[in-house]
């Protein structure tokens, strides 16, 4: 398949440990999807964990499983390029420039920011504030195009557009950088917690049964959405009137996500039925398309040596993009890069 006229993609998981569902339908099962269409860079943004405190060993290790997760999710190293964001120094070098074109007042108003930091922002991290920048380098670095965004990234990518536009202009170098489009599939839905459908699916909450874990094993998978939430009624009949039904919504997209069937679909086919059945069906969705990529990504990360030659080729590809970009910049902005 041919790709879209040369258009880039720039996208990234955090090494944070745990993948869950969300995290798959949410953006790595759209990687896979994209990678025949656009020049895609799939990194795993290592530099924007360190935000918050990380035990150095777990870190090494969720890198490689987020590598490992990657190819075993169907992303073809060979057709797209998967590298760890700390081994292209040129995200680090176009992140400090951008921290110096970036106004105050435009980090200021990230909400994210406030969301993490929440009431003790005094104590965070310079880095979580300035995170915003970081994440303009990871895409203008490659003078991508296209990025794929959830809701809780739109802000992020505004940011990165204004950045963008705003160096064109103060560098009088107009269209040296893309203005980049967000790609926002309509129909993938946020994945909220087994547990509390107002809450977004996380590794953070306390209880394992308020998410299902890429590495979960068959029994897990069924146990947990036996013990999901529901409702105390029967599948309505309407969209709306699931909608209004937090918990049972969430089940309906998780199962549409990993079926491809619509949710109106389902609404119609468990109209009127308790949800026993609904949860039984799902259970055997999500086992059926989770235990190949649970098996690949446990058999990837007993081969640390292929992974890590994974990530090497990828470094040298993402590098010879990004190095020109940088020296590119480097030279925009006026600053001197002695040659060997």
């Amino acid at each position: 398949m041919s790709k879209i006229n040369n258009n880039t993609v720039l996208s990234g998981v955090q090494p944070s440990g745990d993948l869950h569902i969300g995290n798959y339908l949410g953006a790595i099962k759209n990687f896979v999807n994209m990678q025949n269409n656009y020049n895609c860079f799939f990194c795993i943004v290592d530099l924007h964990a360190i935000t918050v405190k990380q035990d150095p060993k777990i870190l090494k290790r969720n890198t490689l499983e987020v590598a490992a997760t990657y190819i075993a999710s169907g992303i073809d190293p060979k057709n797209s390029v998967i590298f760890n964001q700390s081994s292209v120094s040129a995200h680090s070098e176009l992140a400090w420039v951008f921290n110096c074109v970036t106004r105050m007042g435009w980090l200021n108003r990230m909400t994210q920011f406030k969301d993490k930091a929440g009431k003790d922002k005094e104590n965070a991290s310079s880095g979580l504030f300035i995170y915003p920048n970081l994440m303009a380098a990871d895409i203008l670095v490659y003078k991508a195009t296209h990025v794929p965004v959830g809701d809780d990234q739109k802000q992020h990518l505004e940011l990165t557009r204004d950045i963008a536009q705003k160096f064109n202009r103060d560098f009088n170098c107009e269209d040296f950088f893309p203005i980049p489009e967000p790609i926002i599939d309509k129909n993938i839905s946020r994945i909220m917690s087994l547990k509390d459908g107002s809450q977004k699916m996380s590794k953070s909450d306390l209880s394992e049964y308020s998410r299902i874990s890429l590495l979960d094993e068959s029994d897990e998978i069924i146990k947990k959405i036996k013990k999901a939430k529901t409702a105390d009624s029967v599948m309505p009949g309407k969209i709306e009137e699931v909608q209004k039904l937090a918990e049972v919504n969430n089940l309906l997209n998780i199962y549409s996500g990993f079926s491809e069937i619509e949710k109106y679909k389902l609404v119609e086919q468990y109209e009127g039925q308790n949800f026993s059945k609904l949860k039984s069906d799902l259970s055997d969705v999500l086992v059926e398309r989770l235990n190949p990529i649970t098996t690949e990504v446990k058999k990837l990360m007993q081969d640390i040596g292929y992974l890590s030659e994974i990530l090497l080729d990828g470094q040298n590809k993402a590098n010879q993009v990004a190095q020109k970009t940088i020296n590119d910049v480097y030279d925009i902005v006026g600053l001197h890069r002695n040659e060997a």
